[in-house]
């Protein structure tokens, strides 16, 4: 939600969300900007989050105000950083370097705030999503559709079906690739649409498919259809559980592959299941 705006911020701690995202850049005007980073360390100090991890999406550090927000927003320990506009790995390094000074001031364990970087915002960055990710301070990777749609110049970003044009398709990918190689997080970018809930649940089911393991809402009614897509039912969880138990049966007797509800598995198919598992809170 917006910086300063109080009414959705009071709203936004009564929702059924995982994060909240307290922002700091496109959503504010340059001239609130400071107001605005204010009312976000006073929401970090005295909010009641519930449980909800608190991230704070800064300006770009190469704006006047990325460094600023930074130092004021670390001392009120949030969760994580969202990053926008990172190109190349030292855009996160410098980052990093700030975030460690203010957590020494503040007292904080080294590392104790992550970072969720919002890739392919650029052209550029495409390029260089991998070795971002593989940053320790890193523990997500999400991606931009917006802001590369104008980067590119684009004239559209989804076909008249509803399917993302080709360079978005792949950037999306990547973004996910990038994030599945480093051992982070692979967070789904927003749906726009926010009164079309059929396509909203159309999308997260095939981020969800693709292996992304959460996604990003602009709008409180969107919320409950991502936590319904991306909670693992209770029929997979049923079937995990069960694959996984007779894989110690058959690993007892010395197969790793054989047939389970008229299919052939192996090893693929015993780590989704693991991944199943974890998902639902339980040890595998």
């Amino acid at each position: 939600m917006p910086g300063g705006n109080e009414r959705m911020f009071g709203k936004a701690l009564g929702l059924p969300a995982d994060a909240l995202i307290l922002d700091l850049e496109d959503s504010v005007t340059p001239e609130n900007k400071a107001s605005a980073r204010e009312a976000v360390c006073d929401w970090l100090r005295e909010g009641q989050f519930g449980g909800r991890r608190k991230l704070v999406r800064i300006n770009p550090l190469d704006s006047p105000w990325g460094a600023d927000d930074i130092a004021a927003v670390t001392a009120g320990k949030p969760d994580g950083l969202v990053v926008p506009k990172a190109c190349r790995l030292a855009d996160v390094e410098a980052v990093d370097s700030l975030v460690a000074r203010e957590e020494s001031r503040a007292e904080m364990a080294c590392g104790a705030v992550k970072l969720l970087l919002i890739g392919t915002e650029s052209p550029a960055a495409v390029f260089h999503l991998r070795e971002m990710a593989g940053h320790g301070r890193v523990d997500g990777m999400t991606w931009g559709s917006e802001d590369l749609s104008a980067e590119l110049g684009a004239g559209a970003i989804r076909d008249e079906n509803g399917e993302y044009l080709d360079v978005f398709r792949m950037a999306r990918s990547l973004a996910l690739l990038a994030a599945a190689a480093a051992g982070k997080q692979p967070v789904d970018t927003i749906y726009a649409d926010i009164r079309d809930r059929e396509g909203l649940e159309a999308d997260c089911r095939r981020s969800a498919a693709m292996g992304f393991t959460g996604k990003l809402t602009i709008h409180p009614d969107q919320i409950a259809v991502v936590n319904e897509v991306f909670t693992p039912s209770e029929a997979e969880i049923d079937e995990a559980r069960e694959l996984l138990a007779v894989a110690v049966e058959h690993r007892a007797a010395g197969r790793m592959a054989f047939r389970f509800r008229g299919q052939m598995v192996d090893v693929p198919h015993l780590k989704r299941a693991r991944r199943i598992l974890a998902r639902a809170g339980e040890e595998a």
